[in-house]
This record gives C-alpha cells, sequence and structure tokens, in this order.
C-alpha cells in the first residue's frame, strides 16, 4: 500500500458502477421530448418547468442545461439555495422561488436575479420595500391560494391588491395559483378554482397568469393562461392516470445482486422475521436500500401476501420477482425461485425501476406515489446520464 496515495473521493456522478449497489440511468432525451410534447400541448402558452427537488432527483446541474437546450426559459424551485443552483445551470432563465420571500433573503434574491413567489401580506410587503428602496422595479410572482389552503393570499386579498400602491414598487410578472385535483378531471373543485382564478385575472389585468401543473395541461377546461408549470410529467410521472401514460420514462434504476440463498420451507427472511417462505425458495440479495431512497414502505410481508396488499417487486433476468421480507437500510432480498438456476449469478443487475416497473407503479406497491420515489433517490448510486434522442 503507497501511504503517499491521495485520497479518492466520489460523487454520485463518479461512483464507478462496477463499485456501486446500484445504478441510476437518467434520459436527458426523454426529459427533453417530454418538455417539447407537454409545450406543444399548452400551444399558446409558454411551457416552463418545475425543477425542485434536485430536479426530481435527476439532477439540477444535468436536467435544467437539458431543458434549457430544448427551449425552456422559465424554471420554478423550492427553495433559494436550489434557485442558486439553477440559476448557474442557466444563466439567462427566469427562476421562480415557489416557498417564497424568507426574511432577509432580498438581497439574494436581486443578486442572483431571481424571482420570489409571494404568498403573503408581509411578503410583498418586503418585496416592495426592498425595491424602493434599491429604485428597481424588481420582478416577483404573486400567489393567490384558490382551494389548495397551503401558500398564498386568500382570494378575498388577492381581489383587493386592484388599486395597491406596493404593487407600483415592484414588476408583478406573474399571477399564479395551484389547482388541487387536476389529475381527477371530474373533480368538482377543478371548476371551482378555474372560476376563482379568471376573476382574479379580471381584477387585475395585465399579469401574466399561470395556473396548470403537470396534470392541469390535460384539463378538458384546458386552463393553460399564458405560462404552464409541469413538474412530474417532465421526469415520466402519468399526468392522467386513468389513461396510458403519454410521457416518455426519464429514470431507470438497477441495483445488484450480492448474495444468492436458499431458504427452506418455514424459514424467514428480514427484520423480525415478517416473511415466511412457503416451500424451498431462492433468494437474491440486492445491494440497495431504504438509505438510497427505496422507501421501507415496499417491504414484503406475510400479512401483506395474506390481504392481498400489493408490495415491491423487481424484473430479473427478464421475470417479475416479488420481494422478500423487509427493505432494510442497505439490502433488499428478491425471491428468485421462478428465474431458472443460472440465469441469474452473483453480480447480475436486477431492475428495481424501469420498463414494466415504471415509477407510477413502483410507488404504488410502496403506498405512495411517483413524486416521493423520484425525489428520495439516493446519493450511493452511480449515475448515468444517456440521450435517447442521439
Amino acid at each position: 500500500m503507497n501511504d503517499n496515495a491521495p485520497l479518492r473521493t466520489a460523487t454520485p456522478a463518479t461512483i464507478p458502477p462496477a463499485e456501486a449497489g446500484g445504478l441510476l440511468t437518467i434520459d436527458l432525451g426523454a426529459l427533453a421530448s417530454n418538455w417539447r410534447a407537454l409545450r406543444d400541448r399548452a400551444a399558446g402558452a409558454e411551457c416552463s418547468a418545475v425543477v425542485k427537488a434536485d430536479a426530481y432527483g435527476t439532477g439540477i446541474e444535468t436536467s435544467v442545461p437539458a431543458l434549457s437546450n430544448a427551449g425552456c426559459r422559465t424554471f420554478f424551485v423550492a427553495h433559494l439555495s436550489e434557485a442558486v443552483r439553477a440559476r448557474a445551470a442557466a444563466p439567462e432563465a427566469t427562476i421562480y422561488v415557489l416557498n417564497g420571500l424568507l426574511p432577509g433573503t432580498a438581497e439574494t434574491f436581486a443578486q442572483h436575479g431571481l424571482r420570489p413567489v409571494l404568498g403573503s401580506q408581509d411578503e410583498i410587503t418586503e418585496w416592495s420595500s426592498f425595491s424602493r428602496a434599491h429604485s428597481q422595479k424588481l420582478p416577483a410572482a404573486v400567489h393567490v391560494d384558490t382551494g389548495m389552503n397551503r401558500l398564498g393570499l386568500s382570494v378575498a386579498e388577492g381581489l383587493t391588491l386592484k388599486g395597491d400602491t406596493r404593487l407600483r414598487d415592484f414588476e408583478p410578472a406573474l399571477l399564479m395559483s395551484h389547482l388541487v385535483s387536476a389529475e381527477e378531471p371530474e373533480n368538482p373543485i377543478n371548476d371551482r378554482q378555474i372560476a376563482a382564478f379568471a376573476e382574479l385575472r379580471q381584477a387585475l389585468p395585465g399579469i401574466r397568469a399561470s395556473l396548470a401543473n403537470s396534470s392541469g395541461i390535460f384539463l378538458p377546461q384546458m386552463p393553460h393562461h399564458d405560462l404552464v408549470r409541469p413538474g412530474i410529467a417532465l421526469y415520466g410521472g402519468n399526468p392522467t392516470p386513468a389513461y396510458l401514460n403519454p410521457m416518455q420514462a426519464v429514470v431507470e434504476l438497477e441495483g445488484r445482486i450480492i448474495q444468492i440463498r436458499t431458504i427452506e420451507d418455514g424459514g424467514t427472511v428480514g427484520y423480525n422475521a415478517q416473511w415466511t417462505a412457503r416451500g424451498t425458495r431462492r433468494i437474491a440479495v440486492i445491494s440497495v436500500g431504504y438509505a438510497d431512497g427505496y422507501i421501507r414502505a415496499a417491504s414484503a410481508t406475510d400479512a401483506k401476501r395474506r390481504d392481498g396488499i400489493a408490495a415491491g417487486d423487481a424484473v430479473v433476468a427478464g421475470r417479475r420477482c416479488p420481494f422478500a421480507g423487509r427493505v432494510s437500510m442497505d439490502l433488499i432480498a428478491v425471491d428468485v425461485t421462478e428465474v431458472p438456476e443460472g440465469a441469474v449469478v452473483r453480480g447480475d443487475p436486477v431492475t428495481l425501476i424501469g420498463g414494466e416497473l415504471d415509477i407510477d407503479e413502483v410507488g404504488r406497491r410502496a403506498g405512495t406515489i411517483s413524486y416521493e420515489i423520484l425525489t428520495s433517490l439516493g446519493r450511493r448510486y452511480a449515475r448515468s446520464y444517456r440521450n435517447s434522442n442521439s
């Protein structure tokens, strides 16, 4: 051993695949294609991109340039720190921060040319005062809550902004709200929100408007207005759950088999012995766990099996194989009994996300949604980026 050899460090983008427990592949070509498809669907409105949560786990530093190259000019993030990263990746873009203006951060917004989404009277007052003090009409969005009951001014407050002198001190560049149940086209709350937003637009003419998220782009009412804000659909999630997914898959995840073992009838697998072998079973142990973002709720147990509750699956040598036992911090056990002996060996990859196991299916089997699956993806994977259109 050379004691003078430099210590090697690795980021997820540089971890050699042979040394990683899993390989996360991100198709930037599919990401760009999804953005173009959504842009075309919302023809007449600008199509932005929501890149919060590290671009839904795909990486701001890689996904934002790919979207910029496709033609995207406006981005939305949740936090100011994300916005600074997005600015470095897209120097000329318009970037909004959805979680608004934290006290004392106006200077950072101005320094990086970022736009807060103002959702309270206090935020409007602070941004107005900062703009006036610097003799600049700095741009910002104004967020009015039409039904979500999280962030935003009430509709009544929004309507009273007409003639509000504070709006003279800065540039209200966007009027926005957020749909509650756009993935449910028949839900009556959609019409109520669309009507409330129309009233706001009438009271505040001349300000660009944005209401539609991913699923909102597909609503029959077409509430596209001036700008749409797709998020999950960009990354391959289905914006129309009642129908076939119109989006291309962006993310694939493979885990590595580190051991194959035989469990006799009645043997148990995993913590707390929650899964019991029915007959002799062959078990492949995968070097991925909840520390890698593959959430524990995907665990397979006797109770789930008894009650018909879905649990995690993997694709091994072309066959769907069920999980066996609880997902642990670093490992997942998969029942590969139905895979012919010799068809799978130590070191082979297994698919955890990809193909028929799309992110919506993986989310359903874990009792959650595709958003949580994507944004939980860990930092120990080797990452591979490709462009399916190149």
